[in-house]
């Protein structure tokens, strides 16, 4: 049986369905999903995400060969169920189609977009003279001209430059003396088609293609052709989305929503993006079609009554001049508004989830071009959990599967500090298109903006409106600001899927790319100068804005609960200071997976005493160096102890090489050559015998605690004096002493009779015991390899997973960075190994040492204490291999805890 490619839609009937989304892609399952509902769609046909596969592999002639036949087939089908004809000669009224994108998971604005196709100059005619409205069909000849010149023949603006077709657009405005394009009259745009194909002519040196079959290969092939795109690839790294996935193509029956006055597009939500609330919400445009409302050239209005008196309190607009100039959809078309709003809220009963629709309104008809589940901001997404299983719309495992555990980090950023926001000067106030609080300097171009952030710069991105184009930049911003696009234009929808700060249809705002400016009320902000972005209310601030801690609230505290209900494996955190303990364990931390201790080395007067000890040349003057620091170390354990009472606290021992501590500056060497009474001579000789080629791989970790077993002995009975001393004021301490970089069974039995002496010493000394254990981090691939040895000794695991990454990869994570973006960029790998567990390798010596360490040893805990534990695809590959636990740094917490939950969820259901 031969591969079906295309799959038809119309009429209430369709040969997909919703679940086919991998084949048919998100658009194309929905579309064929409301045809079968009910719900007024018009026909047309998908093309395959295993073509665009084929496409990429085999070329755009292979593949144009492969499909050709089902491809008219779908046009006769798409033909018959709209009484239409494509290149149609006069027999009946043109079918125009528009071409889409669509993967499977959405990716909005990435991709590319035709419509209008097939119009040319016998089709425009045809269309003037059957449907009567001459302005209508010039219309819809010159916004194809210029989309199918800009996706499919690269007709584009050059940097700081206008687009080519706008700028012919703002000439004939400019000789018309009008200002909107409402205003072009019927032979305005005949002249527009005439100067934008000499525009295509003079930028690519070829003609505008009048055959309706040639236009529709060209849109088809530029689809797939911006699988690739610069953007796309960017857009699916960021998002972790498979390459090898492919986007299917739409092809669809045009409908009008520039027909008239009563005629109109628009983009909708059934609740709101931004905030969760459970309100349908949108913008649409009269007498427009739908890429005006997202490319947020023209600023659209509000769907609902109560949407758009908001918006005009926003814009300080009285209610008589918001009723008069910006009426709703509501008030303006009630019949149609009547259908959209009860379609809606069939859509999202249906799929039980937000909605982000796409409408048109021909002619007071209400066509409805795509539903899909709607990107959403943190705080968004967690009300919206919340509401919907309060509401009984879903169960707590589909809240809690639904979650983006890593959008969870939104709701952590900082906010703006009240009394500072009120002493800041408001610039200008826009559209809150996406919450937060966002500082940084002024900058115009994507492009730059990296260049900025490279330099360790905060920056705000300032546009008239953003393109696909800006996605880098997006990304590396701390906000967005635009001058022109609405709530669903592509700037606002973007930042909210990508949790960025952003403000919107800010209007009074006059930018000038040439001269690096934008101007607001006679103020003139220059490139590089500090503004100020409240995205939750629309505000620009000049300057910095002071920033605070967020407080969560009780939709936050509710996921949090529902977490700790179905979570298996449960979350510590690394914290090296009783500070971090607490606000993690604030978050529901249960321990400390990782308490580095040589971090504490470097506090005030600390540094001296350890520099004496590694500068002593016997082991009495080592000790004396040490019995200096032994109180030091014993206050900070106590410390961290305390605030983690009653739960597990891991403690590594001393881990880097001790060139890291000496002094290197001439001034320091001086210092401490006069504190011990010896030459400078000296001290420069023994800091120069400590230096190591490939200190990664020397002289560190046990290594240190075997060759200088004081060191061992000091760290050890620091913790467990520290411990003895909690037990004695009625707490419950629960140390865990974690030897570093054991490669062999021998080093940890040594080092661990050296903790153990050392605590029987001390219980003795205090008359009082603690429960403690003594375990050791797997990072070296031998250890994994040998695990069922060390657990013979071993009562813990922790997987040190970032030097474990190091030694399997032989990559130095701190080198990485020269090559690791060539290797994403050319699919060597998908992402990067240090930040995304790479479980294929990495993971299976991870899976490897559970499974060897527990054959010997089946009491024995694991854990893991890399920088993955907060990764959530890597805290779900810790839960498949048994772990009892995940530790991450303290804000990444609730991250781990619903990452943790998804896992016991899915692997439950398994």
């Amino acid at each position: 049986m031969s591969t079906k490619y295309v799959y038809t839609f119309g009429d209430g009937k369709a040969e997909g369905k919703a679940d086919m989304r991998n084949l048919l892609g998100g658009k194309g399952a929905n579309l064929a999903e409301m045809n079968l509902i009910g719900v007024p769609v018009p026909a047309g046909f998908t093309i395959t995400t295993e073509v665009c596969t084929l496409y990429n592999q085999e070329g755009k002639d292979a593949v144009v060969k492969l499909i050709e036949n089902d491809v008219k087939a779908g046009i006769a089908a798409t033909e018959k169920l709209m009484n239409a004809k494509f290149g149609s000669k006069g027999e009946a009224f043109p079918l125009l189609v528009s071409v889409r994108s669509g993967a499977r998971v959405s990716m909005p604005g990435m991709m590319d977009t035709v419509l209008n196709l097939g119009m040319n100059d016998d089709a425009v005619k045809i269309v003037a003279e059957k449907s009567g409205n001459a302005r209508f069909a010039w219309d819809s000849y010159r916004r194809f001209v210029q989309m199918y010149g800009d996706v499919v023949m690269g007709v584009a603006a050059g940097k700081g430059e206008h687009n080519p077709f706008e700028v012919e657009i703002d000439k004939l405005k400019a000789e018309k003396n009008i200002s909107n394009d409402t205003e072009f009259s019927a032979e305005d745009l005949q002249e527009l088609v005439r100067r934008f194909k000499i525009v295509v002519k003079t930028k690519t040196g070829k003609d505008f293609p009048t055959c309706p079959w040639e236009q529709l290969w060209g849109a088809i092939c530029a689809v797939f052709d911006s699988w690739m795109t610069e953007r796309a690839v960017l857009y699916r790294q960021l998002n972790q989305i498979p390459e090898e996935w492919g986007t299917a193509v739409n092809v669809q029956a045009m409908v009008y929503g520039n027909m008239g006055n009563n005629s109109a597009t628009g983009v909708a939500f059934t609740r709101d993006a931004a905030t969760g609330e459970d309100i349908f919400n949108g913008e649409y445009l009269i007498n427009a079609q739908g890429e005006d409302v997202v490319a947020g050239i023209r600023t659209p209005q509000e769907i609902t009554i109560e949407g758009s008196r908001r918006w005009a309190k926003m814009q300080n607009i009285s209610e008589e001049e918001r009723a008069a100039k910006y009426p709703s959809l509501e008030e303006s078309m009630p019949t149609a508004y009547a259908e959209l709003n009860a379609v809606q809220q069939k859509l999202e009963d249906y799929f039980h989830d937000m909605q982000d629709l796409e409408f048109t309104i021909q002619d007071g008809k209400l066509w409805m071009l795509q539903t899909r589940n709607g990107k959403r901001t943190g705080t968004a997404m967690v009300k919206m959990a919340v509401d919907m299983l309060e509401q009984g719309m879903i169960n707590e495992e589909t809240a809690i599967l639904r979650l983006e555990a890593a959008k969870l980090d939104e709701l952590l950023h900082p906010v703006f500090d009240k009394e500072s926001q009120s002493k800041t000067k408001v610039l200008t106030k826009g559209l809150p298109a996406s919450p937060g609080a966002a500082c940084g300097r002024v900058v115009f171009f994507a492009d730059e903006a990296e260049e900025w952030k490279n330099r360790g710069e905060q920056v705000i991105l300032v546009r008239l409106e953003t393109s696909p184009e800006d996605l880098r930049g997006m990304n590396v911003s701390e906000g967005i600001l635009t001058a022109r696009g609405g709530m669903t234009s592509h700037a606002a929808v973007v930042a909210r899927g990508m949790g960025k700060c952003c403000v919107s249809g800010a209007g009074e705002i006059v930018v000038d790319y040439h001269k690096r400016t934008f101007t607001v009320k006679g103020v003139t902000i220059n490139e590089g100068d500090w503004i100020s972005l409240n995205g939750s209310t629309g505000e620009v601030y000049l300057g910095k804005v002071a920033t605070t801690e967020a407080s969560l609230d009780h939709d936050f505290k509710t996921i949090m609960d529902l977490a700790e209900k179905h979570t298996r494996m449960y979350v510590r955190t690394n914290a090296d200071t009783p500070r971090d303990a607490k606000v993690a364990r604030d978050f529901g931390a249960k321990g400390v997976g990782l308490c580095r201790t040589e971090h504490m080395f470097f506090e005030g007067d600390r540094i001296d005493a350890m520099r004496e000890m590694i500068l002593s040349d016997t082991v009495e003057q080592r000790r004396i160096a040490l019995s200096k620091i032994l109180p030091m170390q014993r206050s900070d354990f106590e410390g961290i102890l305390e605030a983690m009472d009653g739960l597990g606290v891991t403690i590594r021992l001393l881990d880097p090489p001790l060139h890291e501590f000496t002094p290197n500056e001439p001034e320091s060497q001086k210092y401490m050559a006069e504190k011990m009474g010896i030459s400078v001579e000296v001290v420069k000789e023994k800091v120069d015998a400590l230096h190591e080629f490939n200190p990664m791989l020397g002289h560190r970790g046990c290594r240190l605690g075997i060759t200088y077993p004081e060191i061992t002995e000091m760290q050890a009975r620091a913790i467990i004096e520290a411990a003895c001393n909690l037990k004695l004021k009625g707490l419950n301490p629960k140390p865990e002493i974690m030897v570093p970089l054991v490669g062999t069974v021998k080093e940890l039995r040594q080092q661990a009779n050296i903790i153990r002496c050392t605590a029987d010493v001390v219980f003795a000394e205090k008359g009082v015991k603690v429960d403690y254990m003594v375990g050791t981090m797997i990072e070296i691939p031998r250890a994994a390899l040998t695990a069922d040895q060390i657990a013979e000794v071993a009562e813990f695991f922790s997987f040190g997973t970032n030097d474990l990454t190091q030694m399997t990869f032989g990559y130095s994570r701190d080198d990485a960075g020269k090559f690791l973006p060539e290797y994403i960029k050319k699919g060597i790998l998908k992402t990067d190994p240090f930040a995304v567990l790479d479980q294929e390798g990495v993971g299976q010596l991870v899976q490897m040492g559970a499974q060897k360490g527990r054959s010997t040893n089946s009491k024995l805990k694991l854990g893991i204490c890399g920088e993955h534990g907060g990764e959530p695809s890597s805290v779900i590959f810790c839960d498949k291999v048994g772990m009892d636990y995940v530790s991450c740094s303290p804000f990444r917490v609730p991250i781990a805890r619903l990452a943790a939950a998804q896992a016991a969820i899915m692997h439950a259901k398994k």
